[in-house]
């Protein structure tokens, strides 16, 4: 049986078994459902159910095509009744979306307003509603895992990256969501957040007037879909409140949002003469036209996506192949909506990252794009030649590449929660704070990788370049380190060579910035930087006081050991939610990886044992070791590729002392 006869069998279901929504005499301003139980004014339709834990779940856990929908049983007044003004609202409600499957994925959910008029619910496309407002959590779509902006038409009008502002639609975490209309800007905003603080900027931001598009009272509700797979999609709470009503304006202009919508109730249409159409609306007629807009409004997310998914030929299946290929620039370039701005999510060595969608497969990829300079294609070719060999957990992995009409690109893993370093510095803002087991995860994941590269492969790969922006972070948190365009490969046997210093200010090592010899141990000097990052949270060189003093996070946490106070250099937003030996522990295990004197720095592999409790932790310092160098600095800081400017200094906070021969 199709899809599209069985919605309309369980409509028909509902018809000539009375099951039916009461059409309210009194329409309702607000609600607030914390959790849900059956004596909500709620209606669960199709597959939805009521979980034990007061959770709504819309769809059903087998896969299978499964849709299901909830509404509040009162209908909404939005207008007021003498001026016909439409008022602002907010919907706040949490929710989440898991798959059991992470490479497929179903159709995701909507909020959605509808009249119940019934003379309006077959004249739209595919038999949609001609009146409906919806905000789309797509999980398929054009552009997966992006917010829609939706009115009478299938089509989005407009949409939003949560991604960018990271959010992962199918992480399975539970995600807060805020809807406001402002009725006087003519402006709809949808919010997205991991936590009950509500973000200063919107995922999604339309230039709309609703007063054209909807028809008082109207009805609120959830629908969700699947496309055969087990997706989950559940609502954990929901709040709704109508404002004041507005004195009436003169508006210049409709809308400006190009669609054409039912109109508003005429203002010259009297309190009285509506109160008599609403008593005419039977019983039975607002209950089917209310449940077979809010099933038909599901139906036809159902069949949009099936009609995409039958477009989808040609490419490489659901994931992309397991060694690296070469890419078809118009494909990248599509992917990348021609390589447009608001397509950036970070910044490589020498290139820009951008956000990919590939339609055809429903994947997402990260595209390096190289700078149009000779640094830029020996970083490329350098990438290219490292990397495309190489396999890890925590390494993040290259899909392919693309050199055509000049463009030097390569492909990767997108990992969704960004960098270490926004994780570290500007995720907390948003509410987000990484916990201390994912941080020792942190620590954990990059010793291992860096086993790796130094002794793990056929030849012994030196990253140069180990810092927090160039450590992401998958949909678990788990580290992945990327940006190889600064590393070069150096036999097991065979001692490194001078060649131009490179990297960023505050994770060089002495002997590296002095004589330009990179080496295993200048990788743990980073690493060691990266610990005392991840455990303290500060930024490895940072202005502190009313005297923009500039710190160096290394001299910091070495003066708080040798006066026995390790402990308090740690995170204070982790408000002491840690195991203080652990915190102990890494922070020394930080300054012991990096000691100025490389011959005293741990090899990767005795981290690893340390991190595991295979062995026992370093004995360090109470006093940092000094260096002297009896030689001039050979480079000179324009030398140096670094973020130092970004940090406000032009100098390494290293202390070295030069002495001239």
């Amino acid at each position: 049986m199709g899809m599209g006869m069985g919605i309309f069998i369980f409509i028909l279901t509902l018809f000539l078994g009375g099951v039916c929504v009461v059409a309210e005499s009194e329409a309702k301003a607000s609600f607030d459902f914390p959790s849900f139980s059956l004596n909500n004014n709620i209606t669960l339709l199709g597959d939805s159910s009521l979980m034990n834990n007061g959770v709504l779940c819309l769809t059903g856990a087998a896969p299978t095509y499964s849709t299901g929908a909830v509404v509040y049983n009162h209908p909404i007044s939005l207008f007021d009744p003498q001026t016909s003004t439409l008022a602002s609202f907010s919907a706040t409600f949490s929710f989440s979306i898991s798959t059991l499957n992470p490479a497929s994925s179903g159709d995701g959910l909507a909020f959605f307003l509808s009249p119940h008029n019934l003379s309006l619910l077959l004249s739209g496309p595919l038999g949609l509603p001609a009146a409906f407002v919806a905000v789309v959590f797509d999980t398929r779509l054009d552009y997966p895992f992006h917010v829609a902006f939706d009115i009478n038409t299938i089509k989005p009008l407009k949409t939003g990256d949560p991604i960018l502002h990271g959010i992962d639609l199918k992480s399975g975490n539970t995600i807060a969501s805020w809807i406001d209309y402002n009725t006087e800007k003519t402006s709809l905003n949808v919010f997205l957040s991991y936590s009950m603080s509500k973000p200063l900027h919107p995922v999604l931001s339309v230039h709309v007037d609703l007063s054209q598009h909807l028809k008082d009272p109207v009805y609120v509700g959830f629908s969700a879909s699947t496309q055969g797979i087990t997706e989950l999609h559940q609502i954990h709470s929901w709040s709704f409140l109508r404002s004041a009503f507005l004195p009436p304006r003169t508006r210049l202009h409709p809308h400006n949002v190009s669609v054409v919508g039912m109109r508003a109730v005429p203002a010259s249409s009297s309190p009285k003469k509506r109160r008599h159409h609403h008593k005419r609306v039977a019983f039975l007629t607002g209950s089917v036209s209310v449940f077979a807009a809010f099933m038909l409004l599901g139906y036809v997310f159902v069949r949009r996506w099936r009609g995409r998914r039958r477009k989808e030929k040609g490419f490489v299946g659901e994931n992309f192949v397991a060694c690296p290929r070469a890419f078809d620039y118009k494909e990248l370039k599509s992917a990348t909506r021609e390589f447009h701005p608001s397509r950036i999510v970070g910044h490589g060595s020498f290139g820009t990252v951008y956000k990919a969608f590939f339609m055809s497969s429903g994947t997402i990829a990260a595209v390096k794009r190289s700078r149009h300079s000779h640094e830029g294609k020996i970083e490329f070719q350098s990438e290219l030649s490292i990397i495309a060999g190489l396999r890890h957990k925590n390494l993040v992995q290259l899909q392919g590449w693309c050199v055509e009409k000049g463009e030097l690109l390569l492909v990767y893993d997108f990992m969704p929660n960004g960098s270490l370093d926004k994780m570290l510095y500007k995720e907390p803002e948003r509410g987000k704070l990484l916990s201390w087991s994912h941080r020792k995860n942190i620590a954990l994941g990059l010793a291992s990788v860096l086993v790796y590269l130094h002794q793990e492969c056929e030849q012994r790969v030196i990253h140069r370049d180990i810092k927090a922006g160039n450590i992401l972070l998958d949909g678990n948190l788990n580290p992945r380190l990327g940006d190889f365009g600064l590393a070069k490969l150096m036999d097991h046997d065979k001692s490194p060579v001078s060649t131009l210093t490179a990297g960023t200010m505050g994770y060089l090592a002495p002997e590296y910035l002095q004589y330009g010899k990179a080496t295993d141990k200048s990788d743990v000097f980073s690493y060691g930087v990266v610990v005392l990052e991840v455990a303290c949270g500060r930024r490895p060189i940072e202005r502190e006081g009313s005297n923009s003093k500039m710190v160096n996070l290394i001299d910091f946490v070495w003066g708080l050991h040798s006066e026995g106070r390790v402990v308090e250099a740690a995170d204070k937003r982790l408000n002491g939610e840690f195991e203080e030996e652990d915190m102990r522990n890494l922070l020394l295990l930080g300054l012991s990886c990096a000691n100025p004197h490389s011959s005293e720095r741990p090899s990767m592999r005795r981290v690893l044992q340390i991190l595991n409790t295979e062995a026992a932790p370093l004995v360090v310092p109470k006093v940092k070791p000094t260096l002297t160098f009896s030689s001039h600095l050979p480079l000179t800081i324009e030398d140096i590729v670094s973020d130092a400017q970004d940090l406000g200094t032009s100098h390494s906070m290293c202390e070295i002392k030069i002495h001239s021969m």
